[in-house]
């Protein structure tokens, strides 16, 4: 029995529900009775679920990420532990690389602790296939997702838009006169294939044909992204634009282009994504796309603090994103 049987067989809202059993008032008498009449036929008393509504909270969110070390990652860890501080609570971190056993055993043990819910940061936790080990976790504890989406009950889904970004960068290269952009990408997760939706997309609004060769697949380094532009080159692939799904993978770009003396942007212009500290690090600086990761992981704290209050959450929250010119591109 959890909340939501509660709900249904009451025929009354979630977030009533979570009023009556943290004692928040604003509900009338003969609702919170029907609720309690059902709590009690049917055995109820608080569990998990019930901890993150705030009875017997031991004051502790899990957070999951793949690699604290990414510069990303990193980042994103940072701002969540800081807005949860500030509130009150601890945040206990696991880094489970991206294998799916390390990922359910990261949550499985995240559960035990009787943590009062769970933030995954990164589109890396939303599986292809399967992702019934977290509609499973959800009976126990509210889920927050950043950079991705699930439609499970006690879900909630906090995501850049990142495939109209990448469509509106691609968008103000051609209006720049690049015809010819090539796309680098290291994963083909939901937010991957987002951003290489966007790429397409920006491409079909300026009626200009996609071209296989185009489009590059390169590991998360900088060495693999200079190999590969390096290539590109060496092919005689003609291109006067580089798009990267990552401001690393950029990074590898700048260092190619140069290497083989081209100039930036008057040669090749290239726009990164993430918007990092790498950014401005490279000279010259590179134009990024900010896919704005403070807001993504404030908001990620404020909507579970909104669940434990009891409020009616949107399950789902897009954040728009912009383009940081710098000297690799401007207009």
């Amino acid at each position: 029995m959890n909340i939501y049987d509660i709900a249904s067989k009451a025929g009354v809202s979630i977030a009533t529900v979570s009023r009556i059993l943290n004692k928040k008032g604003n509900v009338r008498k003969s609702t919170e009775n029907k609720v309690l009449e059902v709590i009690e036929d049917f055995g109820y008393t608080p569990n998990a679920f019930a901890r993150a509504l705030g009875l017997n909270s031991i004051k502790a969110v899990g957070v999951l990420c793949s690699d604290v070390s990414d510069i990303y990652y990193a980042k994103a860890v940072s701002v969540i532990e800081n807005e949860l501080r500030l509130q009150g609570y601890d945040a206990t971190l696991y880094c489970t690389g991206e294998e799916l056993a390390d990922k359910k055993s990261a949550i499985s043990s995240l559960l035990s602790k009787k943590v009062d819910a769970v933030i995954l940061v990164g589109s890396i936790f939303q599986e292809k296939n399967d992702n019934s080990h977290i509609e499973e976790a959800s009976k126990s504890v509210p889920i927050v997702i950043i950079n991705g989406e699930f439609e499970f009950d006690n879900t909630y889904s906090i995501y850049c838009e990142e495939e109209e970004a990448v469509a509106d960068a691609v968008g103000k290269l051609v209006e720049k006169g690049h015809k010819d952009i090539l796309y680098l990408y290291d994963s083909e997760s939901f937010s991957g294939q987002h951003k290489q939706n966007g790429y397409y997309e920006g491409l079909r609004r300026h009626k200009i044909k996609a071209r296989k060769k185009y489009v590059l697949k390169c590991e998360r380094s900088f060495d693999s992204c200079k190999e590969a532009i390096i290539k590109a080159i060496d092919s005689k692939i003609k291109f006067s634009a580089v798009v990267c799904s990552e401001d690393i993978l950029a990074v590898g770009v700048l260092k190619g282009l140069k290497e083989k003396g081209l100039a930036i942007p008057d040669d090749v212009a290239v726009i990164g994504f993430n918007n990092s500290i790498l950014a401005d690090s490279t000279s010259p600086s590179l134009t990024s796309i900010d896919n704005k990761v403070d807001a993504l992981c404030t908001d990620a704290v404020r909507t579970l603090l909104d669940v434990f209050d009891g409020k009616d959450v949107s399950y789902v929250k897009k954040i728009s994103a912009s383009i940081e010119y710098r000297e690799s591109f401007c207009i």
